[in-house]
């Protein structure tokens, strides 16, 4: 097995964004699974699926080819041959992917390919069941969080700056109903792993969040 960092935390704790800075100062390769999730979300939406027909879910996710490669050193999401990095962090995406993300089949599918990557690579990994379910081996887990206050203006700020119109307090309900989904779903909820390392962003910079990140995989990673 290579070396696995596992990072889980709910939406908008900034683990995309730690992931990858912690993954190219590590030389790491870093897999988004979230990225992989919304792929498969965007697919259902493209096909006209309804979110709530889970068994419509089911036999659809089965059409779906989706894997990662590396265009330019970026990480790059591939839905049916297409780059579909560009929608995959839209409001629709996302809450089409909360939905049909805990669905049986398309887990299945996810996990084993995330689970090929880490047996043969050193990855740093980030979702919500990574060092609970895809990766309980890792040898360092973190749990990334931040109040839902936070999160909803960093949202806010990220969709203001595309000069979107939003409503933080919709953005805040949205968030803290999207946390209890994630956290009550029946398959893999999201959970802090026993041995995970907690660490709060609400009051810190990215880049002190990568340095204490850093720390913790230096003091975990073997020799």
């Amino acid at each position: 097995m290579g070396y696995n960092v596992a990072i889980d935390g709910p939406a908008g704790a900034g683990k995309s964004t730690i992931s990858k800075v912690v993954a190219k100062k590590l030389k790491l390769i870093y897999v988004d699974t979230g990225a992989m999730y919304r792929a498969m979300a965007l697919f259902m939406i493209r096909e006209g699926v309804d979110k709530n027909d889970a068994e419509a879910v089911s036999v659809k996710c089965k059409e779906a080819d989706i894997t990662i490669g590396y265009e330019n050193g970026e990480q790059v999401v591939y839905l049916n041959g297409d780059n579909v990095n560009a929608y995959l962090r839209t409001e629709e995406v996302g809450n089409m992917a909360s939905v049909t993300s805990p669905n049986p089949a398309v887990r299945e599918k996810l996990v084993e390919l995330q689970k090929r990557l880490a047996a043969k690579r050193d990855v740093v990994m980030d979702g919500r069941d990574i060092g609970t379910v895809v990766l309980p081996n890792a040898q360092t887990k973190i749990y990334l969080t931040a109040s839902s206050t936070v999160r909803a203006e960093r949202r806010f700020n990220e969709l203001a700056a595309r000069g979107e119109e939003c409503d933080i307090e919709k953005i805040k309900a949205d968030i803290e109903e999207r946390d209890y989904r994630d956290m009550h779903r029946e398959i893999s909820p999201l959970k802090q792993a026993e041995d995970a390392v907690e660490v709060d962003t609400s009051d810190m910079t990215v880049e002190q969040v990568v340095d204490r990140i850093i720390e913790i995989c230096n003091s975990s990673r073997p020799l």
